[in-house]
């Protein structure tokens, strides 16, 4: 059993779509109009484009939206995407007008950082770092 696709649920695919690949820079994978305005829209990592897919889900049912609302009203965020250096990507980000609930932090094995998808969504950023004597 392997993961293939997971998903994030999404107010609005056009705005997922540019904010996806645009911004985060992920690229489309599949675009499949699914009937009554939606569509089956997945990205991928440019880096591994054979790899796990990200649906880009319509938060359509009535639980959604609460609960997603609920998350980004205590800080917690939907996902997490692994990126090489934090710092850098929240650099480039903030550039490009990406809002950051929280900014790089350091947590010892790892760093992260919150932005805000635009989407409903709040997505963590995370940086795993090498062992050290410290931490094995």
């Amino acid at each position: 059993m392997r993961i293939t696709i997971t998903s994030v649920l999404v107010h609005d695919q056009a705005e997922a779509e540019r904010f996806y690949t645009e911004v985060l820079g992920f690229v489309k994978r599949h675009d499949v109009d699914m009937g009554g305005g939606a569509r089956w829209l997945t990205v991928v990592s440019p880096d591994d484009p054979d790899g796990t897919e990200l649906l880009l889900e319509p938060d359509g049912h009535p639980a959604a939206k609460p609960w997603k609302a609920a998350l980004v009203e205590d800080g917690i965020p939907y996902t997490q995407f692994s990126v090489d250096d934090v710092q850098a990507e929240f650099e480039r980000l903030r550039a490009l007008g990406v809002r950051f609930t929280q900014e790089p932090m350091n947590m010892g094995t790892f760093s992260t950082a919150v932005l805000d998808d635009t989407c409903g969504n709040l997505i963590q950023i995370i940086q795993l770092h090498p062992p050290t004597a410290e931490t094995v």
